[in-house]
């Protein structure tokens, strides 16, 4: 077994969202900032965080160029240096390119890579494994990400356990909203890290025993974030809930389609610079935003409530 088993994924790794600045000569009239995102993941780290996680979802991998891509992922590992983990994400259509892409990120400095299953296409077990098995030939430890909802591949602990056995593999991102699948999976694969990777049941996956968290919400409160891990992993329960609790509404919106858009905002009423998204993806609706906002007044008044107590 090689040493890419050696390394932890665990920990509080922030998918990280992506600046954009008004540029007629860019993709949608949007140019990556390049400054201002390692200026977010080094406070991200200096916050708590064990690491950041560039070109996820949240970073809106597959609304940039392949240059783009990959310089977001350099910038990420420049900016972090020796402080904290960077694990890319990989995702790609077939086995091809997103083996590709790990390769990238092996040179480029990576910890570790997050891989979806085949995007664009409804793969089966096989092909599944096949894919992982390419990634994980990059050499790097590979963190798979179950996301049935929008992959409508379901990773299910049986198929886990049979992931888990490329070499290479050391770590689930968990996104299908069960938190009984936590248990599931350590019975089934033993050897597999669990992340929790939905926001809105980081508590209750983490007390199940979930030993990360790769997280959307802490771009918001990184500091918060790191400490609800901490609470949650030495049992300290009565205060990870008291912290928790007015959370979750907010937490509630990395489950929904403005996931995105919602952290931008989000990150916005507590003085970070948010900004717009590129397409696909739009702007808010009135009634998302306000919702957004709402949400976010809850959290921001009492955690300022738990600061001055």
């Amino acid at each position: 077994m090689s040493d890419t088993k050696l390394l932890s994924l665990g920990g509080v790794i922030v998918a990280t969202a992506l600046p954009y600045y008004e540029d007629a000569t860019a993709p949608a009239g949007l140019a990556v900032d390049y400054d201002k995102y390692a200026e977010h993941c080094r406070w991200l780290v200096d916050n708590g965080c064990r690491g950041v996680g560039p070109n996820g979802s949240l970073g809106e991998y597959s609304s940039l160029t392949d240059e783009e891509r990959r310089r977001v992922a350099r910038t990420a590992v420049e900016a972090v240096g020796e402080d904290g983990v960077v694990v890319v994400g990989v995702h790609g259509p077939g086995s091809h390119q997103a083996k590709q892409w790990a390769e990238l990120a092996a040179e480029d400095g990576a910890h570790g890579v997050l891989c979806l299953p085949p995007t664009m296409y409804r793969a089966n077990r096989g092909e599944v494994i096949a894919h992982y098995e390419a990634v994980a030939s990059a050499g790097l430890p590979v963190m798979v990400y179950n996301n049935p909802i929008d992959t409508k591949v379901d990773l299910t602990p049986d198929l886990l356990a049979e992931i888990a056995q490329i070499d290479g593999v050391v770590a689930v991102k968990e996104f299908s909203g069960d938190v009984r699948r936590v248990l599931e999976i350590k019975e089934k694969a033993p050897g597999l890290e669990v992340v929790a990777g939905a926001d809105d049941v980081t508590l209750e996956a983490l007390l199940m025993g979930a030993t990360g968290w790769f997280a959307g919400f802490p771009n918001v409160f990184p500091a918060e974030s790191a400490l609800l891990y901490e609470l949650a992993t030495t049992g300290r329960l009565e205060e990870a809930r008291a912290l928790y609790e007015p959370l979750v509404a907010a937490f509630r919106w990395d489950s929904r389609t403005e996931f995105v858009q919602a952290i931008k905002l989000g990150m916005e009423q507590v003085g970070r610079y948010g900004g717009p998204c590129r397409p696909p993806r739009g702007p808010l609706t009135d009634e998302h935003r306000a919702g957004v906002t709402a949400d976010m007044a809850r959290a921001i008044e009492a955690l300022a409530q738990r600061q001055a107590a």
